[in-house]
């Protein structure tokens, strides 16, 4: 009886090494692979989140000290042709970031693995990220910050009370002002980049590429509401009266705000900083309302995600990593290092990050359609023809057709 007591005691024993042995530990991995030592190359743009990148990676590695998190010098804008590239060859990243819009050809793709744990992501994003990163029902990513545009204005031309709700009131206050000040400008803005210009096509509730963005045979460029919007945006030309090609560059716009040679600006908060530098006396709202609204205009939101690479070895690891740069320690670190919203609701130091998560909320977020490459070339030489006095509905038929043609 004692032999097989013994006996007994010593399979219980195997057995309940062998149950340890795969007991998941905090991280999700298990014990056996707790102690392997794992790389992770994470791809990031310069000035700025390639910093964040290492700070995260040391935070990261104090409460998973057997992953190393190595930066690599990536372009957030050259990424998803360099893992179509890497990936395959096994020398691509593990994590990397891209801009929202290019969701669907790196889905049509196979280059990324969908959001691990989505419910559980999703839980504090803005709603604009979560839209951002959710491409056929399936969400794609982990948005580690939002951007859009609003109204920026010069305290020595215009105090907070006394910024114009609507179009219509901009175009009078500059019309007073530019009488006033021979040499400056009411009103300044990009007005040969959709990015922006599409304030306008969004009149009435027009959504370009369908409700949600993803339907590539309704671009909506010529419905009566947007043509109705393109022609209110004409009508500014009097009060910016300068040729589309010469304030198609942000940093002319930027220069002039900066100088004071404009009362107001549409722009980012991207240049806070210079603003700020330049010693300017500003504050941000939200855009003006078109005519027959009484809310601000809807502008293009932009999310910067970190994709989990579908070449990776370590998709788990590379979830864990992504994940964690939407702790709120994470967030408030990434503002603070290059002064982007975060995509989540949780609140920053700063007097104008409110007014930009109020206009996040009227915004759309870009169009991520493979289809659609052509969208942006087309939608800037459109903008720029009407800005010149070319005929609203000819020109947005004309962009109609050559983007629902692609």
């Amino acid at each position: 009886m004692k032999r097989i007591i013994c006996g007994l005691l010593s399979v219980w024993l195997l057995f309940s090494m062998a149950a340890c042995s795969t007991q998941k530990t905090e991280s999700g991995s298990s014990s056996e692979t707790a102690d392997e030592e794992i790389t992770l190359k994470i791809w990031e743009s310069t000035e700025g989140p390639d910093k964040f990148i290492r700070e995260a990676g040391e935070a990261f590695q104090k409460i998973h000290p057997n992953i190393h998190v190595v930066y690599e010098n990536v372009e957030l804008g050259d990424a998803r042709n360099q893992i179509a590239l890497d990936g395959p060859a096994g020398i691509g990243a593990d994590v990397f970031a891209t801009s929202h819009d290019t969701l669907g050809e790196l889905v049509s793709g196979g280059h990324i693995l969908p959001t691990d744990d989505p419910e559980t992501v999703s839980e504090n994003l803005l709603p604009a990220c979560l839209d951002a990163v959710t491409y056929g029902g399936t969400m794609y990513g982990y948005p580690v910050s939002a951007e859009t545009y609003a109204l920026f204005y010069n305290r020595a031309y215009l105090q907070d009370d006394e910024v114009p709700k609507t179009f219509e009131e901009v175009r009078t206050f500059s019309e007073a002002f530019e009488e006033a000040n021979p040499g400056k400008y009411g009103f300044m803005m990009n007005v040969a980049t959709g990015y922006y210009t599409v304030m306008f096509l969004t009149n009435g509730g027009n959504r370009l590429f369908g409700e949600r963005g993803e339907d590539a045979a309704s671009p909506n460029l010529n419905t009566p509401e947007a043509v109705a919007g393109m022609r209110a945006f004409q009508s500014l030309r009097p009060i910016l009266d300068v040729p589309a090609a010469d304030i198609a560059d942000d940093s002319i716009c930027a220069s002039s705000f900066s100088s004071g040679n404009a009362a107001m600006y549409v722009t980012g908060l991207w240049n806070v900083n210079v603003f700020e530098k330049a010693g300017v006396d500003f504050g941000v709202t939200t855009l003006p309302s078109l005519p027959g609204s009484d809310e601000p205009a809807v502008s293009f939101s932009g999310t910067r995600v970190m994709q989990v690479s579908a070449y990776t070895e370590h998709p788990e690891e590379a979830a864990m990593f992504a994940k964690f740069l939407l702790t709120n320690e994470m967030q408030k670190l990434r503002f603070t290092l290059t002064g982007t919203l975060p995509a989540t609701t949780i609140s920053v130091d700063s007097p104008y990050a409110e007014s930009f998560s109020k206009q996040l909320s009227y915004a759309v977020p870009m169009p991520a359609l493979p289809e659609v490459a052509s969208f942006w070339e087309t939608l800037k030489s459109a903008s720029a023809n009407i800005w010149n006095g070319a005929d609203v509905q000819k020109e947005l038929d004309a962009a109609n057709a050559a983007v629902s043609a692609r």
